[in-house]
């Protein structure tokens, strides 16, 4: 896998972190986190653009998905002799993926992302069973999980710091303006 230039941006009022290029050409990007609607971290939105190498100038959105759709399932391509989808191996890392050409990162930091990633999903749902007291798929339950000092630990120190990690990993090193750390 090609290694490219690690890239911060700004397209329609947030920050955007360069993740890699498809095999399609398009460029992704990860959204920076915002805390939305007063209670969750919305998180893991991966974006092209319709300017696909300078997000800042583009009139619209071209593609929006999340990471754990990138990573943490089996990858699927289309058999035309059989005229039916076929799963292949799961995928762990960005790197595993076969519709990727090239990433910012290195393959132990691909790893480290992967890892960060999931503790975000992960943690999420379990801040959301703290702020709603079960899972929510019914109203009527018979044990109430409602715990508001673990929902605060969740949302306001574990979740930044895993924020804060992976735009370390994303940002590039200005003390390394040639890349050089990048390599695995």
């Amino acid at each position: 896998m090609k290694t490219i230039d690690k890239k911060v941006s700004h397209a329609f009022g947030k920050d955007i972190y360069l993740l890699g290029k498809f095999k399609d050409g398009r460029f992704f990007w990860l959204e920076k986190a915002r805390w939305d609607c007063g209670w969750y971290w919305g998180f893991g939105y991966i974006e092209t653009y319709t300017n696909n190498k300078n997000p800042s100038t583009s009139k619209d959105i071209d593609s929006h998905q999340h990471y754990n759709y990138l990573c943490f399932r089996k990858s699927e391509s289309y058999n035309h002799e059989k005229k039916c989808f076929e799963r292949g191996k799961y995928m762990y890392t960005l790197f595993d993926n076969p519709d990727i050409e090239s990433l910012v990162v290195s393959e132990r930091e691909a790893w480290e992302l992967s890892d960060l990633m999931k503790s975000f999903y992960t943690l999420s749902e379990a801040a959301e069973i703290f702020n709603r007291g079960n899972s929510h798929l019914t109203s009527n339950v018979s044990v109430d999980l409602k715990d508001a000092t673990i929902f605060d630990h969740i949302n306001k120190d574990l979740l930044p710091s895993i924020f804060t990690r992976i735009y370390d990993i994303l940002t590039p090193d200005i003390s390394d303006p040639e890349g050089k750390n990048n390599a695995y």
